[in-house]
């Protein structure tokens, strides 16, 4: 009988301890429980109004019209991105975690990573400079980092040219933008020079007259700024008359290419000579 008392006092001690843990948790949840409440009310609706103003930088930035959409998905990005860091911040701080430390850990962190990739980062840097100046559009025919192509794409890392014989070349940025970009596009119209050579007994009012007159001829020369045809230099065998004569861009190379065969042809039927080189060599008899 005293077995059976000892363990009904036992259990009945077992009873009381786990009933006073039990009310120790409820009354740790009940003092907790706005914190968790407030926690996940504000995690909840940080997560939700970063998504909206996520999407309010990408109208704002895309009506515009000029910001580039990578430079607007990469700008709307990272102020969701920080957004959302500020709200899990913020909710750590309603639990009671020191939110000082916090944030010099993820500087710490981002320190660290930013001496890591400091070489991508710089790449980074100078593809939204350059999506956010546009020294050059896709499609534009440039010369930059020692080399020249048209552009087929402008990333936030590299840019893409494609040269002429179509050849894919992947530049990094950061080599762009430290570098001399010249746009062949830049403009709207561009200048055409030529470069003919005649003989020295030819007659150089004939010959720049026939210039003149296949100019005239060419519909895609346009009137101003007014072509300019002059005797510019007196070659080692030839007599250099220069033509300049401005063109919309698109022209360039059409009009190049057909005034120098109508010249060539427009010489040959007036008979002006278009000489070779030519070398004169004397020689001495040894007495």
């Amino acid at each position: 009988m005293l077995q059976d008392g000892g363990q009904q006092v036992a259990a009945s001690e077992n009873i009381d301890i786990a009933m006073t843990f039990a009310q120790g948790l409820v009354e740790r949840a009940v003092e907790f429980l706005p914190s968790v409440v407030g926690a996940v009310f504000v995690l909840v609706v940080g997560l939700w109004i970063a998504g909206r103003i996520k999407k309010l930088v990408e109208k704002a930035l895309g009506k515009s019209g000029k910001i580039d959409a990578t430079l607007t998905g990469f700008l709307s990005s990272l102020t969701h991105y920080g957004l959302i860091v500020l709200v899990i911040i913020t909710t750590l701080g309603i639990f009671g975690v020191p939110t000082t430390s916090f944030a010099a850990i993820i500087g710490a962190a981002g320190l660290a990573i930013g001496l890591a990739l400091q070489g991508t980062l710089g790449h980074i840097a100078s593809g939204v400079m350059m999506l956010g100046f546009r020294p050059f559009d896709v499609g534009d025919f440039v010369e930059t980092a020692g080399q020249a192509g048209t552009v087929k794409h402008i990333g936030l890392v590299t840019t893409e040219l494609a040269t002429s014989d179509n050849k894919k070349i992947i530049i990094p940025n950061g080599k762009i933008f430290e570098s001399v970009i010249t746009n062949y596009a830049g403009y709207s119209t561009r200048r055409v020079d030529f470069v003919f050579g005649v003989s020295y007994s030819d007659n150089l009012d004939k010959a720049m007259d026939l210039i003149r007159a296949e100019v005239e001829n060419e519909s895609r020369v346009q009137p101003d700024p007014e072509p300019v045809i002059v005797v510019d230099a007196l070659g080692a065998s030839s007599v250099d008359i220069i033509c300049r004569v401005w063109v919309s861009r698109a022209d360039y190379f059409p009009v190049k290419w057909a005034l120098t065969k109508a010249v060539k042809e427009r010489f040959d039927a007036a008979g002006v000579t278009i000489p070779f080189p030519s070398r004169t060599v004397y020689t001495q008899n040894a007495a």
